[in-house]
């Protein structure tokens, strides 16, 4: 602008930069590492005042509630009860990386938090979901220069550890490996399918159960009865069997439990004395119906499926029904389920009962040609019948038992008389000399060698149908070995 200085814009910026600066130095929450950026520790609930925090006023009831000590956290105690390692780890502040994995809503994130409000470590969260490449530099950079400068360690907790891509997860490993940063992973994934091998190698693991419907029903009551955090300055008294309700269709779910108890109480109006009641009616019209945990791609998917193929193999009809309802609830691919049988009926009954292949390839025929809903007919009548059906695993024993032959011992040749004979020359070269054509013989059975070597693959079972072919390969086993006998005696 005409008749202003040049050097105007540079002395506002310049009096703006010392004065964050100023600002930044006064401030009681800076440590003085001038190396790292202001990373606040988990709110607590309060702001510097001592006052409750904006912030947290408008928090769900869940993320408000969150455990602040160890002894505020419910659950878990097949890792944290008293004497175990990861407890006494955090309470000698001596925690290393470490990957905590579970569903939703079973205290995650708040042990992360908890480790952090406990830790003399300088603490840095970073997300799966919104954090990039650059994020995690600049966190590890500041981190490096914290250490060779103050000696500080950083703890780094990274939420949906498993949304980072390998690349990404290799970003973390040098430091990781160097002790530059202490990591705290949290994932809904198993670590060992969705966490690169080489940081899983660094880190523990820790699986997190879902919370029992006893601890959910202690969380309900702790949320109704606390008035800085929680519901009890609403007056709010749930029925039993409201509670009971909650705790139970939450699934092992906490947050779930809670956020569904909080939208009963603010949507309930109070009674005449004052008091919101939250009724079993109540309970139900908020929490709804939780949804299946079922991903298709991933963890649940492979579990809910081991689970159904491991039902039919133990025979259990009930169990093999539950866990392929689970499936067909949560839109799985009707022609995924019957590929799945098809396999089964071959390998877990196999010559048992020859019919449950049969009945599992009609099934895939017919669950392709139809679809859902109404492939959950045929598909249910297969599992059924080879879940009841007798059991035999000889087929996949032989084969692999044959191929497990093929390919770590010496190569048997084709005997002479076993070779092509259909062709010009064939004649001459000798082969087809002496075979014997088994219809041409009394029963269509001639013993001869058609191996060139004594081998034994099958096994066959007295289950089912197979004790019938059992009895047939026993009796012909006998007459080659006789063969086999007849011909080491003439070699005499």
């Amino acid at each position: 602008m005409a008749g202003v200085p040049k050097t105007r814009g540079f002395r506002v910026a310049g009096f703006l930069r010392w004065e964050s600066l100023r600002l930044l130095l006064l401030s009681p929450s800076v440590s003085g590492d001038l190396f790292s950026q202001y990373v606040a520790k988990p709110d607590s609930g309060t702001d510097l005042s001592g006052e409750p925090s904006q912030g947290h006023k408008y928090q769900p009831l869940a993320a408000r509630m969150r455990p602040r000590t160890l002894s505020e956290y419910v659950g878990q105690e097949h890792i944290l009860a008293p004497g175990k390692l990861l407890r006494r780890a955090i309470e000698a502040d001596r925690i290393q990386s470490l990957i905590f994995f579970g569903p939703p809503g079973t205290g995650k994130t708040s042990l992360a938090q908890i480790i952090a409000n406990q830790t003399k470590s300088r603490f840095e969260r970073l997300s799966g979901v919104e954090s990039n490449v650059a994020d995690m530099r600049r966190v590890l950079a500041t981190a490096a220069n914290r250490l060779a400068n103050s000696g500080a360690t950083t703890l780094l907790f990274i939420d949906e550890i498993h949304r980072f891509n390998k690349s990404q997860q290799d970003t973390l490993l040098p430091d990781v490996e160097n002790g530059i940063v202490r990591l705290i992973g949290a994932t809904t994934h198993n670590p060992f399918f969705f966490v690169n091998s080489p940081l899983v190698s660094r880190s523990q693991i820790f699986e997190l159960e879902p919370i029992s419907q006893a601890e959910i029903a202690r969380l309900i009551q702790r949320a109704l009865g606390d008035d800085e955090r929680g519901l009890g300055h609403l007056k709010c008294v749930a029925a039993p069997e409201a509670m009971e309700h909650l705790a139970r269709v939450s699934d092992g779910d906490a947050r779930k439990a809670l956020n569904s108890l909080e939208i009963a109480a603010l949507t309930t109006p109070p009674d005449a004395d004052g008091v919101i009641r939250i009724t079993l009616q109540v309970a139900e019209d908020c929490i709804q119906k939780k949804a299946v945990v079922y991903d298709g791609d991933e963890d649940a998917h492979y579990d809910t499926i081991s689970a159904f193929i491991k039902s039919m193999r133990g025979s259990d009809v009930d169990a093999t029904l539950y866990w392929l309802a689970k499936m067909i609830h949560a839109g799985e691919d009707p022609r995924f389920l019957a590929r799945r049988i098809v396999i089964h009926a071959a390998e877990d009954v196999g010559l048992a009962d020859p019919m449950a292949l049969v009945l599992a390839n009609a099934a895939f025929q017919a669950a392709e040609f139809i679809g859902w809903p109404e492939a959950r007919i045929p598909i249910a009548e297969a599992a059924i019948y080879i879940a009841g059906a007798n059991k035999s695993n000889s087929v996949i024993k032989a084969i692999d038992a044959a191929l497990a032959d093929v390919r770590s011992g010496k190569t048997i040749p084709v005997p002479s008389h076993l070779k092509d004979s259909h062709y010009s020359g064939a004649e001459k070269l000798g082969h087809g000399e002496g075979y014997k054509y088994s219809h041409d013989f009394p029963g269509h059975f001639v013993a001869q060698d058609y191996l060139g070597a004594k081998r034994h693959f099958y096994e066959p079972t007295e289950q089912g149908v197979e004790k019938k072919i059992k009895a047939r390969v026993d009796y012909w086993r006998e007459h080659f070995a006789r063969l086999s006998d007849d011909q080491g005696d003439k070699q005499k």
